[in-house]
């Protein structure tokens, strides 16, 4: 081909375009919307006052109230199944975002009602601890006496320990709700004080990081909470405790997370294989963050909070339904599915059945979708009692509520636990890559500029080179040859950042 050929074929060609950066992980599609108007004309508008007061995200908003609702209205009744099974109503949500969200804000604005009746319980219980510890110490002298008067007659002693009676019983520790308690520690607590509590923990980082979630103990804790979520009996036996039956006991769980601390959650293989994880709803909203302009709240947001707190706080002061002679053993009311409600149930979860076998687009949440239905009826439950504690079945407009409630937590757990079993070195390199275009401000880095001043997860040589690799193998980073200068030092290994196209 002479030299005109040459040049007129170059000047032909397409030019050059390198290929763009690969991805690292896949991009989460949106979320699906909180169904606010589910939750009915006390939770719904309560919820949205929320969102209007702090500017949280909706979602984080109507998960805080549901939560409290749930923990709020779990000791009074359960729902029976189509199948027979009566389940409590009690409920466990995860809320996953980022710091900054106001997540804080929101949950501490739905929980007003229950804090206030903590501080009421507290009052109370200072005030009878001081009279039993009295009633206490009389028993125990007219105890004495009554032994010594039976003079060593066995039946004469027997005769008057059953006339005295049983000690008194002390008042119940006053506490309603905890952040972070070992599976050990929540039974002491259920034992001694109220049997319908929460663990509530703002920062799930508490929860999932403290002793209760430890290597040892993660086991025990996560088969003690399914347990108390199906509405078994607490039953234990240690050498230092002895044996102890609990029934009648009802907890609700809201964690809020953020999104590294859930994923650590959702990825625990032991976790998923327990099955502790199916009984969570979790709800991980769009940022808010860039549109938090300011707005006044309007009036109607100061009364749907009161009407909620009132509604909440006269469910909280009702007297619980106890087994007879016990201070602390539940006997909730069983609340059956009304006809249309029955219908609507057996409609959805024949519906989930349908989705779950191995190429269904519920397949790979099969544990979680197991139980969808269950979900449905047990949010129906929570719904049909926060809207009238006296509630004696669950109404199809409950039932339709439920479902739709529960369509969204399906929804939310197919992108969220979807995410979760992203391949570990991967999501630890897309936390390197944002760490290097967000926070360290050079076009260049070296291995050990990575491994030095990176996140913290990434601190030995080994761990960067191979997530530097990972990096460069999807087009992120470009190997300079010849090394270079990078923040002032002259590197041997030097990569150049490739920008976002």
């Amino acid at each position: 081909m002479s030299t005109p050929d040459v040049r007129a074929a170059i000047a032909r060609a397409e030019p050059f375009v390198p290929e763009p950066p690969r991805p690292l992980v896949r991009e989460l599609p949106p979320a699906d919307p909180f169904p606010v108007e589910a939750l009915g004309d006390v939770l719904g508008p309560a919820a949205r006052a929320i969102h209007a007061r702090v500017q949280a995200p909706v979602a984080i908003c109507a998960q805080s109230v549901l939560a409290a609702a749930t923990l709020a209205v779990q000791g009074h009744g359960d729902v029976e199944l189509p199948t027979g099974q009566a389940r409590p109503v009690s409920g466990y949500f995860l809320t996953v975002a980022g710091s900054g969200e106001r997540k804080t804000s929101a949950d501490n604005e739905a929980l007003w009602p229950i804090r206030k009746r903590e501080r009421a319980l507290r009052e109370k219980y200072d005030a009878d601890v001081l009279d039993h510890l009295n009633g206490k110490l009389a028993w125990e002298k007219a105890r004495d006496g009554a032994i010594r008067r039976a003079k060593g007659d066995r039946a004469a002693i027997k005769s008057a320990l059953d006339a005295l009676g049983p000690a008194p019983a002390a008042p119940l520790t006053p506490m309603l709700t905890c952040p972070e308690p070992t599976f050990e520690g929540l039974c002491r607590l259920l034992a001694s004080g109220w049997p319908s509590i929460g663990i509530f923990a703002g920062e799930a980082g508490q929860f999932i990081g403290g002793h209760g979630m430890s290597d040892d103990a993660k086991l025990r804790t996560a088969a003690g909470l399914s347990s108390v979520w199906d509405g078994e009996p607490i039953r234990r036996v240690r050498a230092g405790d002895g044996a102890s039956v609990l029934p009648g006991r009802r907890v609700a769980v809201h964690l809020l997370a953020q999104p590294d601390v859930a994923a650590l959650m959702l990825a625990d293989r032991l976790l998923v294989g327990q099955g502790l994880l199916s009984r969570f709803l979790v709800s991980a909203p769009e940022s808010a963050a860039g549109t938090r302009l300011w707005r006044e709240p309007g009036p109607e947001a100061e009364a749907a909070l009161k009407r909620y707190g009132a509604r909440l706080l006269e469910v909280l002061e009702r007297p619980l339904p106890l087994a007879a002679g016990k201070l602390n053993d539940l006997v909730p009311r069983v609340l059956p599915l009304g006809p249309a409600a029955r219908g609507l149930w057996i409609g959805f979860s024949d519906n989930i059945e349908t989705q779950i076998g191995p190429d269904g687009a519920l397949s790979s949440i099969r544990p979680l979708a197991n139980k969808v239905a269950e979900h449905a009826a047990r949010l129906a439950g929570v719904l049909a009692l926060a809207a009238n504690i006296e509630a004696a079945e669950i109404t199809s407009a409950n039932m339709e509520a439920g479902i739709r409630l529960a369509e969204h937590y399906a929804a939310e757990g197919l992108r969220v636990f979807e995410a979760s079993r992203i391949d570990g070195d991967l999501a630890l390199a897309q936390r390197l890559l944002d760490w290097l275009r967000s926070a360290w401000g050079e076009p260049t880095f070296s291995l050990p500029d990575v491994y030095q001043t990176g996140p913290n997860p990434i601190r030995d040589k080994r761990t960067a080179a191979r997530l530097v690799g990972i990096l460069e193998d999807h087009g992120h980073a470009v190997r300079v040859e010849g090394g270079g200068v990078v923040a002032g030092q002259r590197r041997r290994d030097v990569w150049r950042i490739v920008s976002r196209t």
